[in-house]
């Protein structure tokens, strides 16, 4: 993170956010990688800024209009890593994702618009484990595996009393449990055909 500062300290500026999140911003810039394994919401890097602030806007802490459009903006200026080729992301959901109303219809649909979008970049893979799939690794906790160059590589885990950073060993069984989630998926194709029919019947504008 501190080689890193000089060229990728964007986030500085942002003062009023909350240290751990500045941390993870750090790591992620620095980062070559990351597989990101979400069961609830679209993975951060993936989101449009309506569905973001309709995310942002429903946090357990209320936060101000101000606060919000901080951090829209910060969520938008961080998928430049994606959109600008600096990092490959591997992005993996559950398909209930895709059908819950975040920000209503209207949100959705652009939602499910941009993700094939960005699925079309060289450095962007998308898939997606199906409902009929049942039980599967890790399903009741979403994480993120972050692929650092430079230093040992780090899970990510996000939770409502803290966030927790995990290294070594349980970099290893994260990353096992990641492949099994990928086995589990539909390939990245279908992940697409299903994203774009779940937009056409479930999101009608």
């Amino acid at each position: 993170m501190a080689r890193e500062g000089k060229a990728r300290g964007w986030w500085a500026k942002f003062s009023d956010l909350p240290q751990v999140y500045r941390q993870y911003i750090g790591l992620e810039s620095a980062a070559e990688e990351i597989q990101d394994f979400q069961t609830i919401v679209v993975p951060g890097l993936l989101q449009t800024e309506a569905y973001a602030r309709a995310i942002t806007s429903s946090g357990a802490r209320k936060p101000t209009p101000e606060a919000v459009e901080q951090n829209v903006t910060v969520r938008m200026e961080r998928q430049k890593l994606v959109t600008e080729g600096k990092l490959r992301l591997v992005a993996v959901m559950d398909e209930a994702v895709l059908h819950r109303q975040i920000g209503g219809p209207e949100v959705m649909h652009e939602q499910l618009s941009a993700m094939p979008e960005l699925a079309k970049l060289r450095n962007v893979t998308l898939q997606v484990i199906p409902l009929k799939e049942g039980a599967y690794a890790s399903m009741l906790s979403s994480f993120a595996l972050l692929n650092l160059p430079a230093g040992p590589n780090v899970v990510y885990i996000e939770g409502l009393t803290g966030d927790l950073y995990a290294e070594g060993d349980e970099v290893q069984r994260c990353l096992a449990v990641m492949n099994e989630l990928r086995a589990s998926a539909l390939s990245p194709s279908g992940s697409l055909e299903m994203i774009k029919h779940i937009r056409d019947t479930d999101h009608q504008q």
